[in-house]
């Protein structure tokens, strides 16, 4: 009994840092699919190291939702859009069940 009580001791600092990784990872991610947004309004030159890092990085999120959109047909690119509320998604829903599972750890 001690050492299941110790364990869940141990557990909480441990997913306390777990949550405040996965939502900094989550913010940043998002950070980048904004600025790739911003990208695109200015026309940037495609063989600058930031811009190609940022492309890189956003890709493969943003091309999986482009297979399933009709791009062509509207002319504006909505999945960033669509990454951003899934990032927001994310953050709500998993982030939240993981704040309950430190409330039972506690």
């Amino acid at each position: 009994m001690f050492e299941e009580a110790s364990q869940g001791n141990l557990l909480f600092p441990l997913v306390a840092i777990l949550i405040k990784i996965v939502n900094f990872a989550l913010d940043i991610f998002m950070w980048l699919i904004i600025i790739r947004a911003l990208l695109s309004w200015v026309n940037p030159n495609p063989y600058n190291r930031l811009v190609r890092i940022i492309y890189r990085l956003t890709e493969p999120v943003l091309a999986p939702i482009r297979r399933f959109l009709p791009l062509r047909a509207t002319g504006i690119d909505l999945s960033l859009m669509i990454a951003i509320l899934a990032i927001m998604f994310v953050q709500g829903i998993i982030l939240s069940l993981m704040k309950q599972l430190l409330f039972l750890l506690k």
